[in-house]
Formats: structure tokens, C-alpha cells, sequence
């Protein structure tokens, strides 16, 4: 043990410049990954008018009102509130162990005036002295300052990880600016999907009318038979029994879309009852490669700052091992006299502290603190890992549906198309009584579902673009990452 003034100094002195710092140096992870996307040709090569920006692939759309309530919910929504508020929250957190490297200072000032009391033993004691005043009066003022020497690294590696999580929240703040902005675009859509396919329902309830009008007029002249007005009547109420069910999910969609604006269900209800066609899904103007993805996705950046913080976390619990060294003096002065003389030298006061603490019989609990961190690390390990597991299965998962509902909807197209060319020609032939009601019928059931089947596979067509785009970190700008992306050095294989 040192003992010698000068063997302590230069101990200290030795740690401080060295700037040594006890537990793991972070180290990114390697991740091994593809060269590129299993789905990634049969995106590039899909036949598109437009191809969108990442940064702004919303306007690639070509819907104004898509753009504006993508703007809208930037700007509005509460999720997006709430994770700028923990970023705020994280800031703190990184300034207090900022200060905590830094000496502190304190100065205080104290008056006090008291009235002895002579029945208490003391009192009996002061009281039989001569010249004994029960009143008296006490002035103080001081200055003092400390400073933990941080001199095996706790604090750094404590400062460390309040960088890394404070990089950590930032980047999640971007991710829930992406989710927002790709859920309002999902919503929107989806309301029109549906709007499309109550249009449809209903074109389907005027034919079917018009058809029963028909078959009644047949009726009562005797032409027809009542079986085929009961099938008329029973195919009029099953077209109309399917819009209540589609006006409930526009409903939903209509107040979903009004609580990601932040505003309440129904504000924008006006706005969106025009019914406009499903926007057509736009092409990618770069789909990268998975490394790219990686580094461009903000939720897996926050999911490595978060690694990187609890790795810090390991040499805070391993400093606990060592001795902590502090420095601390007052400089003041005091009187019990009269407050005139309170900065007079006679009542100047002094003291400088060198302390010393060393949990030297308490290593079990440090030991138990280092095993929780190292398995906090490991957890951060694995849940990053899966991240990236599971955003290459996003990615891979929209491709897939993204290239296979557009060729779906090129086959419905077709096969509306001779599904209402049957349609034609069996109603021409139940004219000219050829056919029976039932073969009108099945053409008019046939070529409902064509269209709304079609009408469904635009609308999913359209989800899979968005879902692509959020897979692949678009609705950002890469090149204002900031600090999160200045303190991530992760690279991978």
C-alpha cells in the first residue's frame, strides 16, 4: 500500500494521464450477410412509370393527399412526441455524466442566532461561569469544491455509455419518424382499397336491381317462373350484405389514419370521402444491399448504439473493483462575534481532503454486478442480431409480395376482361331466352369477384411498395445522421 504523499500523487497523476479505463473496448460485431436480396432482381426489374427517392418515396405516389398527410403526421402524431421527449430525456442523461468528470463547486452562507437553555446540563455547566450569555450568534460563509479523480476509468466508461444510448435514442426517434410515416401511406391506402371495392359492391347492387326489375316485369306477365325472381332477389341481398361489412373497415381506416395525425377520429372524414383511385405502386430507384440496409436503417443503428452502451456498462461494474480517489477543499470563514467581522483574517478557515474509497470486503456484490452487465451485454448482443435477422426477412418478405401481387393484378386484368365479355353475351342470351337466370348469374358473381379481387391486389400491391421502403430505412436523409452516425463505427462482413 502506498503511504507517501508524493507515491499517491504520482499514481494518480499516472492514471489521469493515461486515461486507462477498466473493462472491454467496444468492438462492433461482425454479421455475415448476402451480396445481395433473394427478391432483389425481380424488384429491379418490375416494369414501373416512376421510381421513388428513399428519402421521400411517399411523393413517388403521385398522390398530393398521401403527401400531405405524410407531412401532416410528421408534424402531428404523439408517437413522435413521445420519442422526442426521451430524447430530450437521454440528452440529460448524457450531460449529467459529462459533469460527473468535471470538479464541482458549492458555496453556502450561513446565519444563526440562539437562546441557551439553563435547565439542561450544559446550560448548567455554561450558566455558572462568569460573564455567561445565553444568547449567541454564529456567521459562516464558505466556498468548496471537489472532484473524484477518475482514475480507473469508471466514469469514462459510465460517460461512454450515456453517449451510446443518448446515439441509441436519437436513432430510435428516426425509426419511429420512418413507422409513422410508412403506416399513415399504409392506412391511406388501404382506405382507398377500400373505397374502390365498395364502389364495386355497389355498381354490383345496381345491376343486380336492375336484373330483378327485370325478372319481376317477366313475372307478372307470366314469363318467368318464381324461382328464378327468389334467385334474383337472394343475389341482390348478397351483394348488398357486403358493403355494410366494407363501410366498417373505411370507418376504421378513416380514424386510424386521424389518431396517426394526432387529431381526433373524424376530423379529416370530409377530406377523404371523395373517392379517388388506389395509387399505383412506384419502383425503387436503389434497393442497396443488405450491408447497406444495415447501415441506413435507423432501428438497427439504435439496436447497436444500445450494444455499445451495454458493453460501457461492463467496465462501470468492473471499476467497482478498485479504489476511488477525491479531492476536496473549503476556503471560508466564520465568527460567533458580530457578521462585521466574518471576512477578517481571524476568522478565515481551511481545509483541503484527499479521500480514499475501496469496497474492499464487498466483492461478492461486485462480482454479482459484473455478471448482470456481462449478461446485459449478451442480451443487446443477441436481440441486435435478430434485428438484423429480422429486418433481411422484412425486406425479402415485401419483395416477394410486392412482385407477386403485381402479377397478380395483371392476370385479374385479364381475367375481368373476359369475365365481363361472359357477362355480356350470357345476359344477351337470357334476352333472347337461351340461357336461365342462373348462367347471368354466375357471369355477374364471376366477374365481381375479378374486380374486387383486382381491386385487392392493387391495394396490396401498393402495401408491399410501402413495406419495401420501410424495410429498407427510406424517409430519411442519410446524410444528416448527426451524432448517432458519427459514433457508430460499425462495419460488417
Amino acid at each position: 500500500m502506498l503511504t507517501h504523499p508524493r507515491s499517491l500523487a504520482l499514481l494518480l497523476s499516472a492514471g489521469v494521464l493515461t486515461g486507462c479505463a477498466v473493462g472491454p473496448d467496444y468492438r462492433a460485431p461482425e454479421i455475415a450477410l448476402s451480396a445481395a436480396f433473394l427478391g432483389q432482381q425481380g424488384v429491379d426489374h418490375r416494369p414501373v412509370q416512376h421510381r421513388a427517392d428513399l428519402t421521400i418515396w411517399w411523393a413517388a405516389f403521385n398522390d398530393p393527399l398521401l403527401t400531405h398527410f405524410v407531412s401532416l403526421a410528421l408534424e402531428q402524431n404523439l408517437d413522435i412526441a413521445q420519442t422526442a421527449a426521451r430524447v430530450t430525456q437521454a440528452r440529460a442523461a448524457l450531460r449529467y455524466a459529462d459533469a460527473a468528470l468535471l470538479p464541482a463547486a458549492n458555496a453556502s452562507i450561513n446565519a444563526a442566532r440562539g437562546y441557551q437553555s439553563v435547565e439542561t446540563p450544559l446550560g448548567q455547566v455554561l450558566n455558572a461561569m462568569p460573564g455567561f450569555d445565553r444568547s449567541g450568534s454564529s456567521y459562516e460563509a464558505n466556498l468548496g469544491a471537489s472532484w473524484e479523480i477518475d482514475v480507473f476509468g469508471g466514469l469514462r466508461r459510465g460517460r461512454e455509455a450515456a453517449h451510446a444510448a443518448y446515439a441509441a435514442s436519437e436513432a430510435g426517434a428516426v425509426a419511429t419518424r420512418l413507422a409513422v410515416a410508412a403506416q399513415t401511406a399504409d392506412v391511406y391506402i388501404t382506405l382507398r382499397g377500400l373505397q374502390a371495392r365498395i364502389a364495386i359492391a355497389r355498381q354490383q347492387v345496381a345491376t343486380r336491381r336492375q336484373l330483378l326489375a327485370m325478372v319481376r316485369l317477366q313475372y307478372e306477365k307470366g314469363i318467368a317462373a318464381e324461382l328464378q325472381m327468389n334467385q334474383a332477389e337472394g343475389s341482390l341481398t348478397q351483394a348488398e350484405a357486403q358493403i355494410p361489412v366494407l363501410e366498417a373497415g373505411l370507418d376504421t381506416a378513416m380514424n386510424a389514419l386521424d389518431v396517426l395525425l394526432g387529431v381526433q377520429p373524424g376530423t379529416h372524414r370530409a377530406e377523404l370521402a371523395p373517392v379517388r383511385p388506389v395509387p399505383v405502386a412506384p419502383g425503387l430507384a436503389e434497393t442497396g444491399t443488405p450491408a447497406e440496409m444495415i447501415r441506413r436503417r435507423p432501428d438497427l443503428i439504435a439496436a447497436e448504439r444500445r450494444l455499445a452502451a451495454a458493453n460501457a456498462r461492463i467496465g462501470v461494474a468492473v471499476a467497482e473493483y478498485y479504489p476511488k480517489f477525491s479531492l476536496a477543499a473549503l476556503l471560508g470563514s466564520a465568527t460567533a462575534v458580530a457578521s462585521g467581522n466574518l471576512f477578517t483574517g481571524a476568522a478565515s478557515q481551511a481545509q483541503g481532503v484527499l479521500g480514499l474509497r475501496w469496497r474492499l470486503f464487498d466483492f461478492g456484490r461486485v462480482d454479482a454486478q459484473i455478471a448482470a452487465a456481462r449478461g446485459q451485454e449478451a442480451e443487446a448482443l443477441a436481440a441486435y442480431r435478430l434485428a438484423v435477422l429480422r429486418a433481411t426477412e422484412d425486406v425479402e418478405n415485401a419483395f416477394s409480395a410486392l412482385v407477386n401481387r403485381e402479377a397478380q393484378v395483371g392476370i385479374l386484368a385479364r381475367g375481368e376482361s373476359s369475365f365481363a365479355r361472359a357477362r355480356e353475351n350470357s345476359f344477351a342470351a337470357y334476352q333472347g331466352g337461351v340461357v336461365s337466370l342462373i348462367e347471368v348469374l354466375d357471369a355477374d358473381g364471376n366477374l365481381l369477384q375479378a374486380r374486387d379481387a383486382k381491386a385487392q391486389a392493387q391495394t396490396e400491391a401498393a402495401r408491399a411498395a410501402i413495406a419495401s421502403f420501410r424495410a429498407l430505412g427510406g424517409g430519411w436523409d442519410a446524410a444528416n445522421k448527426r451524432s448517432y452516425s458519427d459514433l457508430s463505427t460499425t462495419t460488417h462482413r
